[in-house]
């Protein structure tokens, strides 16, 4: 414990000191944590969107304009006996302009020059959750595609998966982008650390001299590193809050229709967290750097002399 105060209160000296130079590598670390935030925040709410919109995936079978009813009751009757049915709710041709008209009234206009209604009549149908973990979805959308009356079969979850591959790619770059921030960062901190050491090495040559535990001599730069991306991490996840009510203003309304009334999140605390200590492993990681050697005689001075 008394490595741990000593260490931590030469740190605190050290980031007054060099004040200026601490500063760049507070915001190296804000940098890189605020990439990685911000994907994690983005991914994050549209894997809620997602979720939200696959607990109710469905399907819309699209009629012929001649399907006869009796072809629609073999549809809906291939429906009700495959077993993974929750629900299905015919919508005749004129329905469907009427939704059109209503969810779309910017674009209604467009409709009033047409002769005949564009719109296909269709049943809509809800699948039960557990439908689509074993395959059997798949296999009714293929079924009932073949069916005769059926002019086309528009499956959520197929385009559902698509969207969540690329957002898996959009995180996979991301994560890159933000390693090799945090590498930068680190090396930042590791080059603002070893000055420190340059301006205490004859302190640190006497206490090595005296055989002072390379916990004394090595921790305070150690720590140093890991206040400075602390409050790297700290100012990152402000910027990210600011950020965040600023979208949340402009697109919540949007967001929160996708949503069921639920509204854009923040980052939960555990990820808040996980991000203040990644930042503040960067910063120790680059402060061990530094001071790797410190101790054992092996500091030289920066080029110039003193």
């Amino acid at each position: 414990m008394r490595a741990i105060d000593y260490a931590l209160r030469q740190a605190w000296i050290s980031l007054k000191r060099s004040a200026g130079a601490s500063t760049l590598s507070v915001v190296a670390i804000a940098l890189a944590v605020i990439v990685l935030g911000a994907l994690l925040l983005v991914t994050w709410n549209a894997e809620r969107v997602i979720a939200e919109w696959t607990s109710a995936a469905e399907f819309s079978v699209f009629l012929r304009d001649d399907a006869s009813s009796e072809q629609r009751g073999g549809i809906e009757t291939a429906l009700d006996q495959s077993g993974i049915v929750a629900g299905r709710e015919y919508v005749s041709k004129t329905q469907a302009l009427a939704r059109f008209r209503r969810e779309f009234a910017e674009l209604a206009s467009l409709t009033s020059g047409f002769d005949d209604n564009p719109f296909p009549a269709s049943v809509e149908v809800r699948l039960r959750p557990e439908a689509e973990a074993d395959g059997r979805a798949d296999a009714l959308v293929r079924r009932v595609a073949s069916l005769p009356g059926v002019a086309d079969v528009r499956y959520d979850r197929q385009w559902l998966d698509t969207f969540g591959a690329g957002l898996r790619a959009i995180r996979g770059a991301g994560l890159v982008l933000a390693a090799l921030m945090a590498l930068a960062a680190a090396v930042t901190v590791a080059a603002v650390v070893r000055l420190g050491l340059y301006a205490r090495r004859d302190e640190i040559e006497i206490m090595g001299l005296v055989g002072a535990p390379f916990a004394f001599i090595r921790g305070p730069f150690i720590a140093e590193g890991l206040l400075q991306g602390g409050a790297g991490a700290v100012l990152a996840l402000v910027v990210l809050w600011i950020g965040f009510a600023a979208a949340r203003g402009w697109w919540g309304s949007e967001v929160a229709a996708m949503l069921n009334g639920r509204s854009l999140a923040f980052l939960p605390f555990r990820l808040c967290a996980v991000l203040v200590g990644g930042g503040m492993a960067v910063g120790a990681a680059g402060g061990l750097a530094a001071a790797r050697h410190a101790g054992r005689g092996a500091l030289t001075e920066p080029s110039g002399g003193r």
